[in-house]
């Protein structure tokens, strides 16, 4: 029996993958780096200590993380403010399931705390989990286990009890060497040969995952 559900939150539950792959290549653009959207997409989910020697091996030593990340955020910052946020098609009505069957939903994300609380507060979301972790609460972010091993600590369960949601290849390594069984909604692309052979399942969306609890794929 499933005890809980811990979902990642950029691409999964907001819609704003799409926004940082856009908002890095412009950012390393502007400074003089031919970032192309396979760059971006690769760092999805990536904690920093494993993104910037990632970065620096294609661009060179002089790729300065910090401000370049510092000016996709601005960029983000910006295009939020003039455009809100928008959820994933399927969320809500996942959250509400879970909640009818005593199920307690959690976070798992690559996101600052502020941030993440700022997000889910502008969609109406923030008060619909039980735990929220962040990659800066643990030694090791994504796409170590840490950060889900972590989580399962917070809501008192073991992995093997719970299920993740990911749409990433770095946070299902995540989240299955955590020992936690991980559905994955692709989000920007397709799953590689080896987050394919990760997952338990994937879901061409969150609305599908509701399917799999009722039909027992999930139990």
């Amino acid at each position: 029996m499933i005890k809980a559900v811990i979902f990642d939150m950029d691409g999964l539950i907001l819609d704003t993958e799409k926004l940082l792959v856009k908002y890095w290549c412009q950012a390393a653009n502007e400074a003089g780096f031919p970032m192309q959207r396979e760059h971006a997409l690769n760092i999805r989910s990536l904690a920093r200590k494993f993104a910037i020697p990632y970065l620096q091996g294609i661009f060179g030593e002089d790729f300065d993380y910090v401000k370049i990340r510092s000016r996709r955020m601005e960029l983000m910052k910006e295009h939020i403010a003039a455009h809100g946020l928008e959820t994933k098609p399927g969320i809500t009505t996942l959250l509400d399931y879970l909640d009818s069957r005593g199920i307690p939903a959690a976070i798992a994300t690559a996101t600052d705390i502020q941030r993440t609380e700022d997000y889910l507060g502008k969609v109406g979301l923030l008060g619909r989990f039980s735990r929220i972790v962040c990659a800066s609460m643990v030694e090791s972010g994504k796409p170590k286990p840490d950060i889900y091993l972590y989580a399962c600590e917070q809501i008192g369960e073991a992995p093997a009890d719970c299920i993740a949601v990911e749409d990433s290849p770095n946070g299902v390594r995540s989240a299955t060497d955590a020992g936690i069984r991980t559905v994955m909604v692709p989000d920007l692309a397709e799953p590689d040969a080896d987050t394919a052979k990760r997952i338990a399942a994937k879901a061409g969306t969150l609305f599908d995952i509701i399917l799999m609890f009722e039909d027992g794929d999930l139990s």
